[in-house]
């Protein structure tokens, strides 16, 4: 095939071959020829981040065994609830994963794995064969595919400056030298683009906060949508390049949900849609259509549940409180940036050509079109605490609930936020999201999606953190800043 002039895959361009089509053999050429003298595998941990086991090369025969058999790990050490004395598990690379690594003391190819037992079948409590059931299962039952991306917040902090200092609450796509961290955010957009990592943009977000002798300066980075599972795969590797970049740079950067009372938290919102067949099932000529009605309301339904996998520490429900633009309440809206659910302006109907036409006089009005209309809806739910992998697995849950549920447009009809003023709120704490999980188990348990074991672990994790404590800290500045900084590195 030809692949694009613009293609910013080094092992693409090389292979001429899509990443989807990579196999053992391709990159067994690829480090041949690219002279890498390491492969890491990756794999994703319980607490979200990304581990690594570092392969030296000692021959072809050996780079093929790795590149094929993959290797054991201490599962116990991965996941929680593993018992030690039968702990072993196996990590399985997935070559079209594959990447150089921008960061390592020498040059590597870095792969992504998944996990399986000893019996050969995919581990059950592995939130990527989590996620891969729930998407399969959606797909089988309604012949569309749950594609995903999400909006990456976060905060880079370093040394006050005394030229062009922030201003607090002013950093919406500002532009340096306004903008601090601005090379650090175009860094990160060259690494992950040269890693396969399908993205949107990056810009500045709202949050400037000053404390004393210190700024913190947000960012945002919004991806491109892909299936679910790659779309999990995306905001992983991205929190781990993010970081390498800020840590080369000398800064600290934190994803959590909220930093300081004086300013805006870091959410995760995960933009959404289901394709059949190319097509964008969710919306028709007229908007949002039945069916994206229905996705909308199988994600209200089980909202105050999925805070269990989206806001998984104290601090999460901090944000809540703070408001801003964090959910007042669980309800649905065009554009609107209040409600848990919102409906994103698309570049739908017939206002394109006259905006080509009026910012360029003469010019040929003709654009291109996408190959899937770009309409999404945002859960604005998510913060950077988020296990994505469970999450958008139990978002695939919601949908195809949604999906089946013939009460799904009444719902939605009640819940729009053009009708009502009030309207059910999220849970408060981390035990209060434990009990919406525990009351709603039975839809993520059915059929084997989630495993019971799972979501008694997520539960007792939640539970540890005392949702008491949690109400006297939100009214004590001194408690409060405590707890930001212990869930100050989450994810």
């Amino acid at each position: 095939m030809t692949i694009d002039v613009l293609e910013p895959h080094p092992i693409v361009r090389l292979l001429e071959k899509p990443a989807a089509d990579f196999t053992a053999s391709d990159l067994v050429r690829a480090v041949e020829q690219l002279e890498l003298r390491q492969v890491n595998l990756r794999y994703l941990g319980g607490d979200g981040r990304l581990k690594t086991i570092a392969f030296p090369i000692n021959s072809r025969e050996h780079l093929i065994e790795v590149l094929t058999r993959g290797e054991r790990v201490d599962g116990s050490s991965v996941f929680e609830g593993t018992e030690a004395a039968a702990s072993d598990v196996y990590i399985v690379p997935r070559h079209r994963t594959a990447f150089l690594n921008p960061f390592g003391e020498r040059p590597s190819l870095d792969v992504l794995c998944s996990f399986y037992g000893e019996d050969g079948e995919p581990l059950p409590y592995a939130g990527e064969q989590v996620l891969r059931r729930a998407a399969e299962a959606l797909t089988e039952e309604t012949g569309m595919v749950l594609e995903a991306f999400g909006e990456l917040e976060y905060y880079l902090v370093d040394d006050v400056e005394r030229i062009y200092p922030v201003e607090e609450e002013h950093g919406y796509q500002e532009s340096a030298p306004f903008s601090k961290g601005q090379q650090v955010r175009e860094q990160v957009l060259g690494h992950l683009n040269a890693m396969g990592v399908k993205l949107k943009y990056a810009h500045g977000e709202v949050g400037n906060i000053r404390q004393d002798d210190r700024q913190l300066v947000q960012h945002e980075i919004e991806f491109w949508p892909v299936a679910a599972l790659e779309a999990a795969d995306a905001l992983v590797l991205a929190k781990w390049v993010v970081r390498e970049v800020a840590y080369a740079h000398g800064l600290e950067v934190t994803f959590a949900p909220s930093v300081s009372s004086a300013g805006a938290g870091s959410g995760l919102h995960i933009h959404s849609r289901l394709v059949h067949d190319g097509s964008n099932a969710i919306v028709d000529d007229e908007g949002i259509n039945d069916t994206g009605r229905r996705l909308i309301a199988g994600y209200l339904s089980a909202a105050k549940a999925l805070t269990a996998f989206g806001n998984t520490v104290p601090t999460s429900y901090l944000r809540f409180a703070d408001g801003g633009e964090s959910p007042e309440g669980i309800c649905w809206g065009d554009t609107d940036r209040t409600g848990l659910v919102r409906v994103p302006l698309a570049w739908g109907g017939d206002v394109l050509p006259g905006m080509i036409t009026h910012a360029n006089p003469g010019s040929p009005t003709a654009s291109a079109e996408p190959g899937t209309h770009p309409q999404t809806v945002e859960l604005r739910l998510a913060d950077g605490s988020a296990d994505v992998h469970l999450l958008l697995a139990g978002m695939a849950v919601a949908a195809r609930r949604g999906l089946r549920d013939p009460d799904s447009l009444e719902l939605t009809e009640r819940l729009s936020a053009d009708d009502h003023d009030s309207f059910d709120q999220l849970p408060t704490s981390c035990s209060e999201s434990a009990d919406a999980l525990e009351g709603q188990r039975e839809w993520f348990e059915a059929e084997g999606i989630f495993p019971r074991e799972l979501i008694d672990a997520v539960l007792e994790r939640l539970r540890t953190r005392d949702a008491a404590l949690a109400k006297k800290w939100a009214k004590d500045d001194e408690a409060r800043a405590e707890m930001v900084r212990r869930y100050w590195h989450v994810g």
